[in-house]
């Protein structure tokens, strides 16, 4: 079936994550990163306006478009409306920013960055989907979409009053698929109704299904001892249908030569893989973690206004994956702009209406101790 990006390899290079000296981009490293990635066959390259402060634009110029013919790959960037932009000129300069900034001439996909949450309406208020559409119609852009890390409501509304956004990016991997929080299945069926292709970012969930819990890596070493545990993130992301392509922000060589080695060959998951895959789900559900299911009760009369499932979210890739970096990360998102952990009153009202009768309090104590 036809969609937009059907040929486009299912591999991109996710340009978030790059090489660092100190704090500066490693660029030999990633000009032999991209020279890999491109003799493989792969062309699609994801940056955006605010990844390592600017850097990752200026190196994709530097360690891409300065070194190869423009037609010879697609770049991608984004516009975040909400970070920063006073007023409608500052959101738009953004986009010339970026022009300058690669020295791309123009893009092949832009996105509006992250919308959902209170950030939608400052991409509603500077007229952004208007602007976006203006530059397509100049050939400043090629197509236009969104990405967004929210729940598929927000993503049926925003699609439903901008029917006009040819593809969406969505985070997707095997351990956020049935996630009541992250709601990745939901969200996929979602753009499929909508008839939009779907960009994949975070299929190996900010790299920590590249080193599962020892209770999954087992699951997975028995389905095939050979593979690394990315490939099966990889592959099982790039196995879903309309798909344009599956973002992958390797930091090194090594990470790309164990891509492209996956991908290079790619073939979708087998009946037998996807049994192996389902173990695995099985396997991370037994981990204890905080048995939030994400009904969010306790968000409707807390008065403290605390995000709790996105929290518990947060503290759970400490608990299950034991990345205390990446929880904090996450908890940096889930209260940014809200209350904190630490702002809980113990008023119990969160405690009573809770089906799972997690004692939340105790819990919100616990994240404050760890993550902040």
């Amino acid at each position: 079936m036809d969609y937009l990006g059907k040929d486009i390899p299912k591999l991109g290079f996710g340009l978030m994550r790059l090489p660092m000296l100190g704090k500066e981009v490693d660029i030999e490293q990633t000009k032999t990163m991209v020279d890999q990635f491109l003799a493989a066959g792969f062309t699609y390259f994801d940056t955006a306006y605010g990844y390592i402060g600017g850097k990752s634009e200026e190196a994709v110029k530097t360690a891409l478009v300065d070194r190869y013919p423009r037609e010879k790959f697609q770049l991608a960037t984004k516009l975040p409306a909400w970070a920063g932009a006073k007023n409608a000129e500052e959101a738009r300069q953004m986009f010339y920013t970026s022009l300058r900034r690669t020295g791309a001439g123009y893009f092949d996909f832009y996105l509006l960055h992250n919308c959902g949450g209170d950030r939608t309406k400052a991409f509603d208020d500077y007229g952004m989907w208007d602007f976006v559409l203006e530059q397509r119609a100049k050939g400043l852009i090629r197509h236009v979409g969104f990405s967004m890390h929210d729940k598929p409501e927000a993503l049926d509304e925003i699609l439903t009053l901008h029917p006009e956004m040819e593809f969406v990016q969505l985070q997707i991997n095997y351990a956020d698929w049935d996630s009541p929080t992250v709601q990745s299945g939901k969200c996929f069926e979602v753009a499929k109704k909508h008839g939009k292709p779907v960009i994949i970012m975070e299929p190996v969930k900010g790299g920590l299904l590249a080193n599962p819990p020892e209770s999954v890596a087992e699951v997975l070493r028995k389905g095939n001892p050979d593979a690394s545990f990315a490939s099966w993130a990889l592959r099982y992301a790039a196995s879903l249908d309309h798909v344009i392509t599956v973002l992958s922000g390797m930091s090194n060589v090594e990470q790309m030569k164990d891509n492209l080695a996956t991908m290079s060959a790619f073939r979708p998951l087998e009946p037998s893989e996807r049994q192996v895959i389902a173990k695995a789900k099985e396997a991370f559900d037994q981990i204890p973690g905080i048995p939030c299911t994400g009904c969010r009760y306790c968000t409707k009369g807390c008065p403290q206004e605390i995000a709790i499932p996105d929290i518990f979210d947060a503290m759970n890739r400490r608990l299950i994956f034991g990345s205390l970096d990446i929880a904090k990360h996450g908890y940096m998102w889930a209260t940014q702009g809200g209350s904190a952990a630490s702002d809980c009153i113990e008023c119990g009202q969160c405690e009573s209406v809770c089906p799972q009768h997690i004692g939340i309090i105790s819990e919100l104590k616990r994240v404050a101790a760890t993550l902040e």
